[in-house]
């Protein structure tokens, strides 16, 4: 495995000595997105630097892990020296922090990009869209109603400025909440979900289980987000990921429960409850003024994404038995 320290990153890039043949693509974040990513890219034959503040991954073939922190000018200039293509994938595990967290990184993404002269793709999610009034599309209003949605509403704004003064072509792909084979921070399905529906035991949700919800798997964002790199027309807008599942939290969850034979079991987590969490762990406080989203009908529209590109998303019984087999559960 080859792996850059904080003092040296990539001398071969500083020497000149990167094949030629070979096209570089710089992924910050190497969590449940950026480290599926940069196998998927990888494999299609494209040398890829993965960026990440702690230490590196597994090792894997034609992916160079780079250790270091983005807000250094001077080491994210280096990871994206030669890159075609930057894609921002960070996503702090802080949710309490992302006030002082979240703009650093991406003005870090962005400074960096700029300097190489690579065109940029970042990972953005629906905050800034606030409580939908139907399916939420590329042009509905920004109308956050959350300190999250309004934070992401401005640096999304940062990033198209950037865009239309001709600094850096910039393409944003936007996704719902998570479930995938390796999402271990997804709001609903991550690895608490899976222990307990596996042996029947109740599983918590946010809000009204009955309402529709747009949910994203996660290979599906990471091929919507390799198809934005390769794509010259994705640049200079904001396009919804394709979505395999719209239906409601309680259906997906019956589909994951149905194929480990157990009865899905579902208990709503109520907002006084996760504000009496937050006194004493503050993620679960900073959750609580996004459950809006599981209290109204939260659909997307992804219907330009997959007309402009021909890319559709995994059919949902596809995705939830892929995911399933990735953990080590019969399907």
């Amino acid at each position: 495995m080859q792996i850059y320290n904080r003092i040296l990153p990539f001398a071969n890039a500083f020497y000149g000595i990167q094949s030629e043949a070979m096209t570089t693509h710089t992924i910050f974040g190497a969590g449940q997105i950026g480290l599926p990513l940069a196998a998927r890219l990888a494999s299609q034959g494209t040398e890829v630097r993965l960026v990440r503040r702690g230490l590196p991954g597994p090792d894997i073939d034609g992916v160079t892990w780079c250790q270091g922190d983005v807000r250094d000018p001077d080491f994210a200039a280096a990871c994206t020296e030669g890159a075609a293509v930057v894609y921002n994938c960070m996503n702090p595990a802080a949710y309490h922090r992302w006030p002082t967290l979240l703009p650093p990184l991406v003005r870090g993404v962005l400074r960096a990009t700029r300097r190489a002269g690579a065109r940029l793709v970042c990972l953005d999610n629906l905050y800034m869209y606030g409580a939908p009034d139907g399916p939420m599309r590329e042009d509905s209003p920004l109308q956050p109603c959350s300190e999250k949605g309004a934070l992401r509403a401005e640096l999304a704004a940062e990033l198209q400025d950037a865009h239309q003064r001709g600094d850096v072509e910039i393409a944003i792909g936007r996704a719902s909440d998570f479930f995938g084979p390796s999402a271990p921070r997804a709001a609903i399905f991550h690895d608490r979900f899976f222990e307990r529906v596996a042996r029947g035991a109740s599983v918590e949700v946010f809000g009204d289980p009955d309402r529709p919800h747009a949910y994203s798997y996660t290979l599906d964002v990471v091929e919507g987000l390799a198809t934005l790199g390769s794509s010259d027309e994705a640049f200079g807008r904001v396009w919804h990921l394709p979505v395999s599942s719209q239906e409601t939290t309680r259906a997906l969850i019956e589909r994951f429960a149905n194929a480990l034979g157990q009865a899905a079991r579902v208990r709503s987590i109520p907002r006084w409850m996760l504000r009496m969490a937050g006194w004493f762990v503050p993620i679960a406080g900073a959750v609580v003024e996004m459950t809006y989203q599981w209290e109204t009908d939260f659909r997307v529209d992804d219907g330009a994404f997959r007309s402009t590109f021909g890319v559709e998303p995994t059919p949902v019984d596809v995705a939830v038995d892929a995911t399933l087999r990735a953990r080590g559960l019969a399907a």
